[in-house]
């Protein structure tokens, strides 16, 4: 069973017949370092679940960059309004690292629902969670300091903070890079 058959499995209960016919749908893909899973302004044609590496997603501001989200290993990543509504993408998404994933391509995609009954209700469930997991990014911008965000953020991906520019990851926790240096001093003195 692959790492996205055991995902799609743990969080959705799906059935072993449906879990394998979902699975054949994904190809194994390879990204290179620097190579970009999409530009903004394109569409976006697919859907990816990191097996391993890291892709950032980030769009460009008056000639700042400015990361929404670092993708690990066991995620999906895609724009998503792009990829359901057909809209040009706003993000550009791009590899840190060598990244192996399984992809869908959008085509494939829409086929799902007339091949398994049950899925425009796993649809939903993703969905929910995705948008559980942006709430939740929104609350704690809200109600966390700075440092809050920090040592949060610290607890749950330890990984990433040897392993990508420490400028995206403040970038994401919206700080200055001042900001996250006099932060994270702090906490390795």
């Amino acid at each position: 069973m692959t790492e996205l058959e055991q995902y799609i499995k743990s969080y959705f209960g799906v059935k072993q017949s449906d879990l394998e016919l979902i699975g054949s749908l994904f190809k194994q893909t390879t990204l290179k370092k620097d190579d970009f899973f999409l530009k903004s302004g394109k569409s976006s044609d697919k859907l990816s679940f990191i097996k391993s590496g890291f892709l950032r997603i980030y769009v460009i501001v008056d000639d700042k960059e400015i990361t929404q989200w670092i993708s690990t290993k066991g995620y999906f990543v895609t724009d998503l309004s792009s990829l359901i509504f057909d809209t040009p993408a706003r993000w550009n998404i791009q590899a840190l690292s060598d990244t192996e994933l399984y992809t869908i391509t959008k085509a494939d995609y829409q086929k799902i629902g007339t091949l398994i009954h049950q899925w425009h209700e796993l649809e939903k469930l993703f969905i929910a969670r995705c948008f559980t997991i942006l709430e939740d990014r929104i609350f704690s911008h809200l109600s966390m300091t700075a440092e809050e965000r920090y040592h949060f953020f610290f607890a749950h991906n330890k990984e990433l903070f040897n392993q990508v520019p420490l400028q995206y990851i403040a970038s994401m926790l919206g700080m200055t890079p001042e900001t996250f240096s006099r932060i994270r001093k702090k906490q390795l003195s």
